[in-house]
């Protein structure tokens, strides 16, 4: 059905502004109910969420992470994207994106993105 595919580098040097987009098929952005999450996880850490965009455009963060995170779409791609700003070795994780639906959802296989000079 619904499948997501993560897309951007593998490694970003601190400070700079990490771009992840997330390629959706099986399913529109713009279904009513659905929301388009990020979600990380840093070696040997849980998982963080990091924020989502609604089918109809609402953004929702997390408060330790809304200062340096722009979450958008593009609804002609079919695609929905993650900027972080001022990186830090500390956002080295697994970056995930996610469908929260109403009972079920759906998950990308992940994308490693290393943060180092």
């Amino acid at each position: 059905q619904v499948q997501l595919q993560e897309s951007g580098p593998d490694l970003v040097k601190p400070s700079q502004t990490l771009s992840l987009g997330c390629t959706v098929s099986g399913g529109s952005i713009t279904t009513d109910y659905y929301y388009w999450n990020w979600i990380r996880q840093p070696p040997g850490k849980g998982l963080e969420w990091m924020g989502a965009i609604a089918y109809d455009g609402t953004t929702y963060y997390n408060p330790s992470l809304k200062s340096h995170t722009s979450i958008s779409r593009d609804t002609s791609k079919n695609q929905f994207s993650l900027q972080l700003n001022s990186v830090t070795p500390e956002d080295t994780a697994v970056y995930y994106c996610v469908l929260d639906a109403i009972g079920w959802g759906s998950w990308g296989q992940g994308t490693q993105v290393t943060v180092s000079s």
